[in-house]
């Protein structure tokens, strides 16, 4: 096969009918070695738009996910080592060239990622459980206090608990409303699950089952430990 050359990506900061431009303007000219990536945070959707634009250039559009960044936005959030030791999630499609997927993973490890692939559809559920959904109760949490009267009063009392738990309720909101209607199938499911967490947690309260509350947060914190220990293990 001929060597693949340039690598466009596209879709940062793009969804929905904006991405869709992007894809059906990138299509009109890319070249025949040109190969096309994306940095969106869903990817079924954007899968879908792929075959619907790209057409004949479909082989070389990789799509892909940087699980990197923070709360803040724009081009002035980036920084040097933005991707060092992140992962970066590819969803290759069948009709994927080799060349094509060696290129974008060659890409994304000379930034320091670490990449692994999966399908588009496993890659929605598993974003929507541990990203979108924090990021919903990020903001429902902050919406909610502000809605009290003394709303005023509990913000001066809120501390590092709830700045820590609310960092990401400062993330674009105009953003993470389409990636949350974008993944809606699979968010709607992990709401789910969240609201049975909940109502669990309330019976106990209301029992005063002390030692149900204790093994509910015990396991809790050591799933935490556990998860922090592989993910620190991992990175090096």
């Amino acid at each position: 096969m001929a060597r693949i050359g340039k690598l466009v990506v596209v879709g940062v900061g793009l969804i929905g009918g904006s991405f869709a431009l992007a894809l059906k303007e990138a299509g009109a000219v890319i070249g025949a070695k040109t190969v096309v990536s994306d940095a969106g945070s869903t990817k079924e959707g954007v899968v879908a738009l792929a075959r619907r634009e790209l057409k004949g250039a479909l082989s070389r559009f990789v799509p892909g996910h940087p699980i990197a960044g923070t709360e803040k936005s724009g081009a002035e959030a980036a920084f040097a080592a933005l991707y060092r030791g992140r992962r970066v999630v590819l969803t290759p499609l069948k009709e994927n060239e080799p060349g094509a997927i060696a290129l974008v993973r060659t890409a994304w490890e000379s930034c320091g990622a670490s990449v692994s692939e999966m399908r588009a559809r496993e890659h929605d559920a598993v974003l929507a459980a541990v990203s979108h959904l924090p990021h919903v109760l990020a903001y429902a949490l902050v919406d909610q206090v502000a809605r009290h009267k003394n709303a005023k009063q509990l913000f001066s009392f809120a501390a590092g608990g709830f700045r820590d738990f609310t960092r990401i309720a400062a993330s674009h909101p105009e953003m993470w409303r389409d990636i949350c209607l974008a993944n809606k199938k699979a968010l709607l499911a992990e709401l789910e699950r969240y609201g049975g967490g909940l109502e669990r947690v309330r019976k106990m309260l209301e029992r005063g089952d002390a030692r149900a509350l204790a093994a509910l947060f015990s396991g809790a914190r050591a799933a935490r430990e556990r998860w922090l220990t592989d993910d620190n293990r991992d990175g090096e």
